[in-house]
């Protein structure tokens, strides 16, 4: 017997990759993640199967997400990213509209020197 699962459904060979339950008294169909081992009241579906996947007139299809699967990036997620980037690689200012005070020491009174990013912070205690 081979380890991998595969469709429940007829005629198709592919790996599984999502389970199929029906709540009878929900009229609910519910295809989640692949579960841990097969069920008998359970169907097993491939990618293409779970994504076509209908359900009877009057009945809801529940789908839950894998929290472990990767997600792809959004294109706002991307765009952010970018923009985080951008604001990293700009020059900052130091001090010549006021908001400093002329320097590091006026920002923040434990910081001593600065290159980029990267603070150099004085002990607490001295």
């Amino acid at each position: 017997m081979s380890p991998v699962r595969r469709c429940s459904r007829t005629a198709c060979g592919r790996p599984a990759v999502a389970t199929l339950t029906y709540v009878y008294a929900d009229s609910t169909a519910v295809l989640g993640p692949l579960a841990t081992y097969a069920e008998p009241h359970c169907y097993d579906l491939c990618a293409e199967h779970s994504e076509r996947l209908t359900a009877p007139r009057g009945w809801e299809v529940v789908r839950l997400s894998d929290p472990s699967a990767p997600t792809r990036p959004s294109g706002d997620d991307l765009e952010a990213l970018a923009n985080a980037v951008r604001e990293a690689a700009r020059p900052h200012d130091r001090g010549g509209d006021g908001r400093n005070g002329g320097g590091p020491q006026a920002a923040d009174p434990m910081e001593v020197a600065r290159r980029g990013h990267l603070r150099v912070l004085r002990s607490p205690d001295s």
